[in-house]
């Protein structure tokens, strides 16, 4: 099969769908991959080292996408690239479209296989393609979070860490996931003092045992949400209903009685965001101020980080990408776990979820989501 890699152009992403490593990979399989001059700029990969992992080079995207049936990104696709799909496609990335209806039309028109990282599972229910990205998201949350509280950021001027005989900030996480917990990890090894806010007992287990002691954490209903955000310095949204939009749990009265120059930053931005008054910021323009209150919701976090980021998406995304290149999409009739991926399919919306989200019927062709 012949694999295309476009470059990113969402604004401020610098990550690129395949590393140089997996393209050699690729090839080795037997597989031809056709890369985008200057893909892999953005994350330190030039085109000579594509090149030598065995990839030709294409002059635009247009090329990539007219000669390669299975395109590998990473961010969803804008609206020009909707316009290269056909039939014939099969796009593997991120998609996040239960808060995008117009990206989901635009799939749909195109009539292409829409396979999404982040509604993929593995045999434990979890989501391994969503896994690295929020475990990069969760840390930059934090480094993020302690930038935006400094005063010339527009926060209060309070320095995370505190200093011996001045308390550091309290941080308040909702959730406590991958991007929980890899959050919570980087605040308390900072010197914060974190909370978790978390409706799974066992997961609160599990965070207990994890970090013996040093954080807290407290069980999620609306009570504990308030008071909890009411008291913190920073709010890390960390929440995730699978292929569906995040839950809000911070309202916009909440605002103007948290702390003024409080942070809040939205994890959950992706998936529609957990904080009623989230709206999509990029880096180069992170934050805006309602009430008082800081927000940072940056749409792609990991794109800070496009080296690290890409090597480790790479990593996942490897397996279930060799499968669907030696298989197409046969692969997906043998592998329910890679089925739960598929989003869309020739017109039709294949996650309930997505299909719920945006009231649109709902097909199973390949049995994922039999019981």
């Amino acid at each position: 099969m012949r694999v295309g890699v476009p470059r990113e152009i969402k604004a401020d992403e610098y990550r690129v769908g395949l590393t140089p490593t997996a393209v050699r990979e690729y090839v080795v399989h037997g597989h031809e991959v056709l890369v985008e001059t200057g893909a892999g700029q953005g994350a330190g990969y030039a085109d000579e080292a594509y090149v030598r992992a065995g990839a030709k080079i294409a002059p635009d995207a247009d090329t990539v996408f007219a000669k390669s049936r299975l395109i590998i990104k990473v961010k969803e696709p804008q609206a020009i690239e909707w316009a290269r799909l056909t039939p014939e496609h099969i796009l593997f990335t991120y998609l996040h479209l239960a808060p995008d209806p117009a990206q989901t039309e635009g799939l749909l028109a195109s009539g292409a296989a829409a396979i999404a990282y982040e509604t993929v599972t593995d045999a434990n229910g979890g989501l391994p393609l969503l896994a690295p990205m929020s475990e990069v998201a969760g840390r930059i949350a934090v480094f993020s979070a302690g930038e935006t509280l400094l005063k010339h950021n527009g926060g209060m001027g309070l320095l995370l860490s505190g200093v011996p005989g001045v308390p550091p900030a309290r941080i308040c996480v909702l959730g406590g996931g991958v991007v929980g917990m890899n959050a919570a990890r980087m605040a308390a090894g900072l010197g914060a003092e974190v909370v978790v806010v978390e409706r799974s007992i066992p997961r609160m287990r599990v965070l207990d045992d994890m970090f013996l002691g040093r954080i807290l954490t407290r069980y999620s209903t609306l009570d504990a949400v308030e008071e909890e955000v009411l008291k913190a310095d920073v709010v890390i949204g960390a929440v995730l209903t699978a292929g569906a939009a995040a839950p809000t749990l911070v309202r916009r009265e909440h605002l103007s009685r948290m702390k003024p120059g409080s942070v809040l930053v939205d994890v959950s931005i992706d998936q529609g965001g957990c904080f009623e008054t989230s709206k999509p910021t990029t880096h180069l323009h992170p934050t805006y101020t309602i009430d008082g209150v800081v927000h940072y919701c940056v749409a792609n976090m990991p794109g800070a980080a496009p080296r690290t980021s890409s090597e480790a998406l790479g990593h996942a995304t490897l397996p279930f990408g060799l499968a669907l290149a030696d298989k197409g999409l046969e692969a997906l009739a043998a592998n329910r776990h890679l089925a739960k991926g598929l989003n869309v399919l020739k017109g039709q919306v294949t996650h309930p979820a997505v299909a719920q989200a945006l009231g649109k019927p709902f097909s199973d062709p390949y049995g994922a989501w039999a019981t």
